[in-house]
Protein backbone atom coordinates (compact mmCIF):
# COMPACT_ATOMS: atom_id res chain seq x y z
CA UNK A 1 0.00 0.00 0.00
CA UNK A 2 1.52 3.37 -0.96
CA UNK A 3 2.76 5.50 1.89
CA UNK A 4 2.15 9.20 2.35
CA UNK A 5 4.95 11.33 0.94
CA UNK A 6 6.76 13.53 3.44
CA UNK A 7 5.27 16.81 2.29
CA UNK A 8 5.84 18.94 5.40
CA UNK A 9 3.40 21.71 4.43
CA UNK A 10 0.65 19.12 4.09
CA UNK A 11 1.63 17.53 7.40
CA UNK A 12 1.38 20.84 9.23
CA UNK A 13 -2.02 21.49 7.72
CA UNK A 14 -3.13 17.98 8.60
CA UNK A 15 -2.03 18.50 12.18
CA UNK A 16 -3.89 21.80 12.37
CA UNK A 17 -7.01 20.13 10.97
CA UNK A 18 -6.74 17.32 13.49
CA UNK A 19 -6.37 19.74 16.38
CA UNK A 20 -9.34 21.78 15.16
CA UNK A 21 -11.42 18.64 14.80
CA UNK A 22 -10.45 17.49 18.28
CA UNK A 23 -11.35 20.85 19.75
CA UNK A 24 -14.66 20.94 17.89
CA UNK A 25 -15.60 17.44 18.96
CA UNK A 26 -14.57 18.09 22.53
CA UNK A 27 -16.55 21.30 22.68
CA UNK A 28 -19.60 19.52 21.32
CA UNK A 29 -19.25 16.26 23.15
CA UNK A 30 -18.04 17.11 26.64
CA UNK A 31 -19.64 20.27 28.01
CA UNK A 32 -18.08 21.76 31.11
CA UNK A 33 -19.52 20.55 34.37
CA UNK A 34 -20.15 16.96 33.30
CA UNK A 35 -19.00 14.32 35.75
CA UNK A 36 -16.42 11.78 34.61
CA UNK A 37 -18.86 8.98 33.60
CA UNK A 38 -20.91 11.39 31.50
CA UNK A 39 -17.81 12.84 29.86
CA UNK A 40 -16.50 9.35 29.12
CA UNK A 41 -19.85 8.35 27.59
CA UNK A 42 -19.86 11.35 25.26
CA UNK A 43 -16.34 10.55 24.06
CA UNK A 44 -18.01 7.61 22.29
CA UNK A 45 -19.12 8.80 18.83
CA UNK A 46 -22.49 7.07 19.15
CA UNK A 47 -23.13 8.88 22.41
CA UNK A 48 -22.55 12.07 20.43
CA UNK A 49 -25.01 10.84 17.81
CA UNK A 50 -27.58 10.22 20.53
CA UNK A 51 -27.03 13.73 21.79
CA UNK A 52 -27.78 15.13 18.33
CA UNK A 53 -30.96 13.02 18.22
CA UNK A 54 -32.01 14.35 21.61
CA UNK A 55 -31.36 18.01 20.79
CA UNK A 56 -32.95 18.18 17.32
CA UNK A 57 -36.64 17.77 18.10
CA UNK A 58 -38.46 20.01 15.63
CA UNK A 59 -40.46 23.16 16.39
CA UNK A 60 -43.92 23.24 17.98
CA UNK A 61 -46.71 25.49 16.79
CA UNK A 62 -49.78 27.14 18.31
CA UNK A 63 -53.11 25.43 17.64
CA UNK A 64 -54.31 28.10 15.24
CA UNK A 65 -55.36 26.86 11.78
CA UNK A 66 -55.54 28.80 8.53
CA UNK A 67 -57.29 26.93 5.70
CA UNK A 68 -55.99 28.25 2.37
CA UNK A 69 -59.51 27.95 0.87
CA UNK A 70 -60.65 30.78 3.15
CA UNK A 71 -58.13 32.99 1.39
CA UNK A 72 -59.29 32.11 -2.10
CA UNK A 73 -57.51 28.86 -2.95
CA UNK A 74 -59.37 26.39 -5.17
CA UNK A 75 -58.23 22.78 -5.37
CA UNK A 76 -59.05 22.14 -9.02
CA UNK A 77 -55.44 21.92 -10.24
CA UNK A 78 -56.01 24.87 -12.59
CA UNK A 79 -56.71 27.97 -10.48
CA UNK A 80 -53.55 29.84 -9.49
CA UNK A 81 -53.48 29.72 -5.68
CA UNK A 82 -50.17 31.52 -5.17
CA UNK A 83 -51.67 34.72 -3.74
CA UNK A 84 -54.09 32.81 -1.51
CA UNK A 85 -51.33 30.67 -0.01
CA UNK A 86 -49.09 33.67 0.59
CA UNK A 87 -51.92 35.57 2.25
CA UNK A 88 -52.67 32.62 4.54
CA UNK A 89 -48.99 32.36 5.51
CA UNK A 90 -48.80 36.08 6.29
CA UNK A 91 -51.98 35.89 8.36
CA UNK A 92 -50.68 32.91 10.32
CA UNK A 93 -47.36 34.64 10.96
CA UNK A 94 -49.04 37.90 12.03
CA UNK A 95 -51.28 36.04 14.47
CA UNK A 96 -48.26 34.56 16.24
CA UNK A 97 -48.00 31.32 14.31
CA UNK A 98 -49.86 28.10 13.69
CA UNK A 99 -50.73 25.81 10.80
CA UNK A 100 -51.53 26.80 7.22
CA UNK A 101 -53.70 23.94 5.99
CA UNK A 102 -53.68 22.61 2.44
CA UNK A 103 -56.75 20.32 2.40
CA UNK A 104 -57.62 17.51 0.00
CA UNK A 105 -57.42 18.65 -3.61
CA UNK A 106 -54.87 19.79 -6.18
CA UNK A 107 -53.69 23.34 -5.59
CA UNK A 108 -51.64 25.02 -8.30
CA UNK A 109 -49.07 27.50 -6.99
CA UNK A 110 -45.89 29.38 -7.70
CA UNK A 111 -43.14 29.94 -5.14
CA UNK A 112 -44.19 29.47 -1.50
CA UNK A 113 -42.23 31.56 1.01
CA UNK A 114 -42.48 30.46 4.63
CA UNK A 115 -42.37 32.87 7.58
CA UNK A 116 -41.44 32.28 11.22
CA UNK A 117 -43.78 30.17 13.37
CA UNK A 118 -45.64 28.78 10.35
CA UNK A 119 -46.26 25.11 9.58
CA UNK A 120 -47.39 24.49 6.01
CA UNK A 121 -49.49 21.36 6.52
CA UNK A 122 -50.30 19.40 3.36
CA UNK A 123 -53.03 16.95 4.31
CA UNK A 124 -53.45 13.41 3.05
CA UNK A 125 -55.11 13.59 -0.36
CA UNK A 126 -53.73 17.08 -0.97
CA UNK A 127 -51.22 17.99 -3.65
CA UNK A 128 -49.34 21.23 -3.99
CA UNK A 129 -48.87 21.39 -7.72
CA UNK A 130 -46.03 23.78 -8.58
CA UNK A 131 -46.23 25.86 -11.71
CA UNK A 132 -43.98 25.04 -14.64
CA UNK A 133 -43.77 28.74 -15.58
CA UNK A 134 -40.35 30.05 -14.44
CA UNK A 135 -41.89 33.51 -13.96
CA UNK A 136 -43.82 32.03 -11.04
CA UNK A 137 -40.48 31.91 -9.15
CA UNK A 138 -39.71 35.62 -9.45
CA UNK A 139 -38.58 37.92 -7.95
CA UNK A 140 -35.06 36.58 -7.54
CA UNK A 141 -33.85 35.47 -4.11
CA UNK A 142 -30.49 34.78 -2.50
CA UNK A 143 -29.81 31.08 -2.99
CA UNK A 144 -27.07 28.67 -4.03
CA UNK A 145 -26.59 26.82 -7.30
CA UNK A 146 -24.29 23.82 -6.94
CA UNK A 147 -22.62 25.39 -3.93
CA UNK A 148 -22.22 28.95 -5.26
CA UNK A 149 -24.23 31.91 -3.96
CA UNK A 150 -26.23 34.01 -6.42
CA UNK A 151 -29.54 35.72 -7.02
CA UNK A 152 -31.72 33.31 -8.93
CA UNK A 153 -35.20 31.89 -9.25
CA UNK A 154 -36.78 31.19 -5.88
CA UNK A 155 -36.79 27.56 -4.76
CA UNK A 156 -40.31 26.18 -4.95
CA UNK A 157 -40.62 26.35 -1.13
CA UNK A 158 -38.23 28.90 0.38
CA UNK A 159 -37.52 30.68 3.63
CA UNK A 160 -34.78 33.18 4.42
CA UNK A 161 -33.71 34.02 7.96
CA UNK A 162 -36.81 32.48 9.57
CA UNK A 163 -37.25 30.49 12.80
CA UNK A 164 -39.62 27.69 13.70
CA UNK A 165 -40.90 26.71 10.27
CA UNK A 166 -42.25 23.43 8.92
CA UNK A 167 -43.66 21.57 5.94
CA UNK A 168 -45.67 18.61 7.23
CA UNK A 169 -48.51 16.23 6.38
CA UNK A 170 -49.17 13.11 4.34
CA UNK A 171 -49.77 15.00 1.10
CA UNK A 172 -47.69 15.44 -2.06
CA UNK A 173 -45.39 18.19 -3.26
CA UNK A 174 -45.28 17.89 -7.05
CA UNK A 175 -42.74 20.06 -8.88
CA UNK A 176 -44.12 18.96 -12.27
CA UNK A 177 -40.60 18.79 -13.68
CA UNK A 178 -40.00 16.40 -16.53
CA UNK A 179 -38.60 16.15 -20.01
CA UNK A 180 -40.86 19.06 -21.06
CA UNK A 181 -40.23 21.36 -18.06
CA UNK A 182 -37.09 22.24 -16.06
CA UNK A 183 -35.09 19.08 -16.79
CA UNK A 184 -34.14 20.02 -20.40
CA UNK A 185 -32.22 23.02 -18.98
CA UNK A 186 -29.57 20.53 -17.83
CA UNK A 187 -28.59 20.38 -21.50
CA UNK A 188 -28.34 16.60 -21.74
CA UNK A 189 -30.17 14.66 -24.41
CA UNK A 190 -31.49 12.04 -22.00
CA UNK A 191 -33.88 14.55 -20.40
CA UNK A 192 -35.59 16.15 -23.37
CA UNK A 193 -32.99 18.71 -24.47
CA UNK A 194 -32.31 19.13 -28.17
CA UNK A 195 -29.32 21.00 -29.67
CA UNK A 196 -30.11 24.68 -30.03
CA UNK A 197 -32.58 24.74 -27.14
CA UNK A 198 -31.94 26.71 -23.92
CA UNK A 199 -29.50 25.16 -21.45
CA UNK A 200 -27.68 26.03 -18.24
CA UNK A 201 -24.09 25.54 -19.43
CA UNK A 202 -23.27 29.14 -20.30
CA UNK A 203 -24.78 30.68 -17.16
CA UNK A 204 -23.23 27.99 -14.97
CA UNK A 205 -19.78 28.71 -16.40
CA UNK A 206 -20.30 32.46 -15.96
CA UNK A 207 -21.44 32.05 -12.35
CA UNK A 208 -18.49 29.85 -11.44
CA UNK A 209 -16.09 32.32 -13.08
CA UNK A 210 -17.64 35.18 -11.09
CA UNK A 211 -17.15 33.25 -7.87
CA UNK A 212 -13.49 32.55 -8.67
CA UNK A 213 -12.98 36.24 -9.48
CA UNK A 214 -14.58 37.36 -6.21
CA UNK A 215 -17.49 39.17 -7.83
CA UNK A 216 -19.87 40.28 -5.03
CA UNK A 217 -22.94 38.08 -4.68
CA UNK A 218 -25.32 41.00 -5.37
CA UNK A 219 -23.83 41.23 -8.85
CA UNK A 220 -24.33 37.53 -9.62
CA UNK A 221 -27.81 38.05 -11.03
CA UNK A 222 -29.39 35.22 -13.03
CA UNK A 223 -32.97 34.03 -13.32
CA UNK A 224 -34.55 34.66 -16.71
CA UNK A 225 -32.20 33.78 -19.53
CA UNK A 226 -29.85 31.87 -17.23
CA UNK A 227 -31.67 28.52 -17.10
CA UNK A 228 -30.28 27.59 -13.68
CA UNK A 229 -32.84 25.32 -12.07
CA UNK A 230 -34.02 26.02 -8.50
CA UNK A 231 -34.03 23.59 -5.59
CA UNK A 232 -37.39 22.32 -4.33
CA UNK A 233 -37.37 23.03 -0.57
CA UNK A 234 -34.72 25.40 0.75
CA UNK A 235 -34.58 26.96 4.21
CA UNK A 236 -31.73 29.49 3.93
CA UNK A 237 -30.16 30.84 7.14
CA UNK A 238 -33.05 29.40 9.13
CA UNK A 239 -33.24 27.85 12.58
CA UNK A 240 -35.56 25.14 13.93
CA UNK A 241 -36.88 23.54 10.74
CA UNK A 242 -39.15 20.51 10.38
CA UNK A 243 -39.94 18.70 7.13
CA UNK A 244 -42.12 15.71 7.89
CA UNK A 245 -44.35 13.16 6.21
CA UNK A 246 -44.69 14.65 2.75
CA UNK A 247 -43.92 12.93 -0.54
CA UNK A 248 -41.82 14.93 -3.00
CA UNK A 249 -41.96 14.13 -6.72
CA UNK A 250 -40.80 15.63 -10.02
CA UNK A 251 -38.27 18.15 -8.75
CA UNK A 252 -36.42 20.63 -10.96
CA UNK A 253 -33.16 19.90 -9.12
CA UNK A 254 -32.11 19.18 -5.50
CA UNK A 255 -35.11 18.26 -3.33
CA UNK A 256 -34.49 19.21 0.32
CA UNK A 257 -31.68 21.72 0.63
CA UNK A 258 -31.14 23.27 4.08
CA UNK A 259 -28.45 25.94 3.63
CA UNK A 260 -26.59 27.75 6.42
CA UNK A 261 -29.32 26.49 8.74
CA UNK A 262 -29.36 24.96 12.21
CA UNK A 263 -31.55 22.46 14.05
CA UNK A 264 -33.16 20.79 11.05
CA UNK A 265 -35.29 17.65 11.33
CA UNK A 266 -36.29 15.76 8.16
CA UNK A 267 -38.55 12.89 9.22
CA UNK A 268 -40.73 10.34 7.42
CA UNK A 269 -40.34 12.00 4.03
CA UNK A 270 -40.51 10.10 0.73
CA UNK A 271 -38.50 11.48 -2.18
CA UNK A 272 -39.28 9.88 -5.55
CA UNK A 273 -37.91 11.69 -8.59
CA UNK A 274 -35.41 10.65 -11.24
CA UNK A 275 -34.43 13.81 -13.07
CA UNK A 276 -30.95 15.30 -13.48
CA UNK A 277 -29.34 16.45 -10.22
CA UNK A 278 -32.39 15.19 -8.32
CA UNK A 279 -30.55 14.69 -5.02
CA UNK A 280 -32.84 13.69 -2.17
CA UNK A 281 -31.57 15.72 0.80
CA UNK A 282 -28.51 17.99 0.73
CA UNK A 283 -27.68 19.72 3.99
CA UNK A 284 -25.23 22.46 2.99
CA UNK A 285 -23.14 24.46 5.46
CA UNK A 286 -25.69 23.44 8.09
CA UNK A 287 -25.34 22.02 11.59
CA UNK A 288 -27.41 19.89 13.94
CA UNK A 289 -29.37 18.05 11.24
CA UNK A 290 -31.33 14.80 11.70
CA UNK A 291 -32.66 12.82 8.72
CA UNK A 292 -34.82 10.00 10.07
CA UNK A 293 -37.12 7.29 8.66
CA UNK A 294 -37.08 8.67 5.11
CA UNK A 295 -37.17 6.89 1.75
CA UNK A 296 -35.02 8.10 -1.15
CA UNK A 297 -35.46 6.95 -4.74
CA UNK A 298 -33.62 9.53 -6.81
CA UNK A 299 -31.93 10.47 -10.05
CA UNK A 300 -28.75 11.52 -8.26
CA UNK A 301 -27.35 11.13 -4.73
CA UNK A 302 -29.91 10.10 -2.13
CA UNK A 303 -28.26 12.19 0.61
CA UNK A 304 -25.29 14.45 -0.08
CA UNK A 305 -23.61 16.54 2.62
CA UNK A 306 -22.23 19.76 1.15
CA UNK A 307 -20.56 23.02 2.23
CA UNK A 308 -20.05 25.26 -0.79
CA UNK A 309 -17.99 25.00 -3.93
CA UNK A 310 -14.43 26.06 -4.63
CA UNK A 311 -13.56 29.73 -3.98
CA UNK A 312 -17.12 30.54 -2.91
CA UNK A 313 -17.18 27.71 -0.38
CA UNK A 314 -13.87 28.92 1.03
CA UNK A 315 -15.18 32.51 1.16
CA UNK A 316 -18.28 31.58 3.15
CA UNK A 317 -16.23 29.00 5.08
CA UNK A 318 -19.04 27.30 7.01
CA UNK A 319 -18.84 23.51 7.37
CA UNK A 320 -21.67 21.04 7.62
CA UNK A 321 -21.42 19.34 10.98
CA UNK A 322 -23.23 17.23 13.59
CA UNK A 323 -25.50 15.39 11.16
CA UNK A 324 -27.35 12.15 11.98
CA UNK A 325 -29.01 9.87 9.43
CA UNK A 326 -30.98 6.94 10.83
CA UNK A 327 -33.68 4.48 9.86
CA UNK A 328 -33.69 5.51 6.19
CA UNK A 329 -34.23 3.46 3.03
CA UNK A 330 -32.10 4.18 -0.06
CA UNK A 331 -33.10 2.88 -3.46
CA UNK A 332 -31.90 4.25 -6.80
CA UNK A 333 -29.24 6.95 -6.85
CA UNK A 334 -25.68 7.78 -7.80
CA UNK A 335 -24.73 7.48 -4.15
CA UNK A 336 -26.62 6.40 -1.05
CA UNK A 337 -24.88 8.34 1.73
CA UNK A 338 -22.59 10.88 0.04
CA UNK A 339 -20.22 13.64 1.10
CA UNK A 340 -19.40 16.17 -1.64
CA UNK A 341 -18.56 17.10 -4.19
CA UNK A 342 -19.29 20.71 -3.16
CA UNK A 343 -17.53 20.41 0.22
CA UNK A 344 -15.01 23.26 0.18
CA UNK A 345 -16.16 24.49 3.61
CA UNK A 346 -15.59 21.06 5.15
CA UNK A 347 -17.72 18.34 6.74
CA UNK A 348 -17.41 17.23 10.34
CA UNK A 349 -19.12 14.67 12.58
CA UNK A 350 -21.58 12.74 10.38
CA UNK A 351 -23.36 9.63 11.64
CA UNK A 352 -25.42 7.05 9.74
CA UNK A 353 -27.02 4.03 11.39
CA UNK A 354 -29.79 1.46 11.01
CA UNK A 355 -30.34 2.09 7.29
CA UNK A 356 -31.01 -0.15 4.28
CA UNK A 357 -29.82 0.34 0.72
CA UNK A 358 -30.44 -1.72 -2.39
CA UNK A 359 -30.92 -1.28 -6.12
CA UNK A 360 -29.10 -2.35 -9.28
CA UNK A 361 -29.26 1.37 -10.05
CA UNK A 362 -27.62 2.42 -6.77
CA UNK A 363 -24.09 3.11 -7.97
CA UNK A 364 -22.29 3.49 -4.61
CA UNK A 365 -23.42 2.94 -1.01
CA UNK A 366 -21.04 5.25 0.92
CA UNK A 367 -19.52 7.88 -1.36
CA UNK A 368 -16.97 10.66 -0.79
CA UNK A 369 -16.20 12.79 -3.85
CA UNK A 370 -13.79 15.69 -4.02
CA UNK A 371 -10.67 16.93 -5.81
CA UNK A 372 -7.91 19.53 -5.61
CA UNK A 373 -10.26 22.31 -6.77
CA UNK A 374 -12.96 21.55 -4.21
CA UNK A 375 -10.51 20.88 -1.37
CA UNK A 376 -12.24 20.92 2.00
CA UNK A 377 -12.05 18.29 4.70
CA UNK A 378 -13.97 15.37 6.11
CA UNK A 379 -13.33 14.84 9.82
CA UNK A 380 -15.31 11.92 11.14
CA UNK A 381 -17.97 9.85 9.43
CA UNK A 382 -19.31 7.01 11.55
CA UNK A 383 -21.54 4.28 10.10
CA UNK A 384 -23.03 1.20 11.73
CA UNK A 385 -25.82 -1.34 11.26
CA UNK A 386 -26.19 -0.90 7.51
CA UNK A 387 -27.94 -3.57 5.45
CA UNK A 388 -27.02 -3.29 1.80
CA UNK A 389 -28.54 -5.52 -0.86
CA UNK A 390 -27.37 -4.80 -4.38
CA UNK A 391 -24.93 -2.07 -5.40
CA UNK A 392 -24.02 -1.50 -9.04
CA UNK A 393 -20.52 -0.14 -8.36
CA UNK A 394 -18.40 0.13 -5.21
CA UNK A 395 -19.74 -0.22 -1.69
CA UNK A 396 -17.35 2.40 -0.27
CA UNK A 397 -15.86 4.96 -2.63
CA UNK A 398 -13.50 7.75 -1.53
CA UNK A 399 -12.33 9.45 -4.71
CA UNK A 400 -10.05 12.50 -4.88
CA UNK A 401 -10.03 12.25 -8.70
CA UNK A 402 -13.65 13.37 -9.15
CA UNK A 403 -13.99 15.67 -12.19
CA UNK A 404 -10.98 18.06 -12.15
CA UNK A 405 -8.74 15.70 -10.15
CA UNK A 406 -5.27 16.58 -8.79
CA UNK A 407 -2.88 19.47 -9.33
CA UNK A 408 -5.02 22.53 -8.60
CA UNK A 409 -3.69 23.63 -5.23
CA UNK A 410 -6.45 22.75 -2.78
CA UNK A 411 -5.86 19.15 -1.79
CA UNK A 412 -8.65 17.69 0.34
CA UNK A 413 -8.07 16.28 3.82
CA UNK A 414 -10.22 13.21 4.46
CA UNK A 415 -10.03 10.88 7.43
CA UNK A 416 -11.74 9.50 10.47
CA UNK A 417 -13.99 7.13 8.51
CA UNK A 418 -15.35 4.32 10.71
CA UNK A 419 -17.75 1.67 9.36
CA UNK A 420 -18.94 -1.28 11.41
CA UNK A 421 -21.64 -3.95 11.42
CA UNK A 422 -22.42 -3.70 7.71
CA UNK A 423 -23.64 -6.52 5.45
CA UNK A 424 -23.78 -6.50 1.66
CA UNK A 425 -25.41 -9.04 -0.62
CA UNK A 426 -23.68 -8.20 -3.90
CA UNK A 427 -21.62 -5.42 -5.46
CA UNK A 428 -19.11 -4.93 -8.21
CA UNK A 429 -16.35 -3.85 -5.82
CA UNK A 430 -15.93 -3.57 -2.06
CA UNK A 431 -13.57 -0.57 -1.86
CA UNK A 432 -12.52 2.13 -4.28
CA UNK A 433 -10.20 4.39 -2.25
CA UNK A 434 -8.15 6.86 -4.30
CA UNK A 435 -6.19 9.57 -2.52
CA UNK A 436 -3.20 11.59 -3.69
CA UNK A 437 0.46 10.78 -3.13
CA UNK A 438 0.93 14.20 -1.49
CA UNK A 439 -2.43 14.10 0.35
CA UNK A 440 -3.44 10.53 1.16
CA UNK A 441 -6.69 9.47 2.69
CA UNK A 442 -5.91 8.94 6.37
CA UNK A 443 -7.77 6.80 8.83
CA UNK A 444 -10.33 4.32 7.45
CA UNK A 445 -11.48 1.56 9.81
CA UNK A 446 -13.85 -1.26 8.90
CA UNK A 447 -15.08 -3.61 11.63
CA UNK A 448 -17.41 -6.62 11.26
CA UNK A 449 -18.18 -5.98 7.58
CA UNK A 450 -19.30 -8.66 5.13
CA UNK A 451 -19.16 -7.39 1.55
CA UNK A 452 -20.97 -10.48 0.23
CA UNK A 453 -20.42 -11.43 -3.41
CA UNK A 454 -17.90 -9.09 -5.02
CA UNK A 455 -17.09 -9.24 -8.74
CA UNK A 456 -13.82 -7.28 -9.00
CA UNK A 457 -10.88 -6.55 -6.68
CA UNK A 458 -10.74 -3.45 -4.51
CA UNK A 459 -8.65 -0.44 -5.49
CA UNK A 460 -6.65 1.26 -2.73
CA UNK A 461 -4.30 4.09 -3.70
CA UNK A 462 -2.56 6.50 -1.33
CA UNK A 463 -4.32 5.50 1.88
CA UNK A 464 -2.80 5.62 5.35
CA UNK A 465 -4.08 3.72 8.38
CA UNK A 466 -6.55 1.45 6.64
CA UNK A 467 -7.64 -1.00 9.36
CA UNK A 468 -9.73 -4.10 8.58
CA UNK A 469 -11.14 -6.14 11.47
CA UNK A 470 -13.26 -9.17 10.57
CA UNK A 471 -13.91 -7.96 7.01
CA UNK A 472 -15.07 -10.54 4.45
CA UNK A 473 -15.66 -10.63 0.71
CA UNK A 474 -16.83 -13.71 -1.18
CA UNK A 475 -16.81 -15.54 2.15
CA UNK A 476 -13.06 -14.95 2.71
CA UNK A 477 -11.05 -12.23 4.47
CA UNK A 478 -10.90 -9.19 2.22
CA UNK A 479 -7.53 -8.99 0.48
CA UNK A 480 -6.21 -5.55 -0.51
CA UNK A 481 -4.07 -5.82 -3.66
Amino acid sequence: MPKRSRDHSWSRRDAMRAMAASAAVSAFAVPMGLDAPAAQALSDPWARANRIAAKVRGPRFPHRRFDIRKYGAVGDGVTDCTAAIRTAIRACHAAGGGHVDVPEGRFLTGAVHLLSNVDLHVAEGATLLFSTDPKAYLPLVLTRFEGVELLNYSPLIYAYGQRDIAVTGAGVLDGQAGDDHWWPWKGSGDHGWEPGEPRQAEAKAALFAQAEQGVPVERRVYGEGGYLRPSFVQPYRCRNVLIEGVTIVNSPMWEIHPTLSENVLVRGVTVRTHGPNNDGCNPESSRMVVIRDCTFDTGDDCIAIKSGRNADGRRVNVPSEHILVEGCTFREGHGGMTVGSEMSGGVREVFIRDCTMSSPNLDIALRFKTNSVRGGFVEGLHARNLEIGQVGGSVIDINFNYEEGPGHGFNPVVGGIDVRDMTVRTANRALNLRGYADAPIHGVRLTDVDFGAIATPSVVEHVENLVLENVLANGEPLIIP
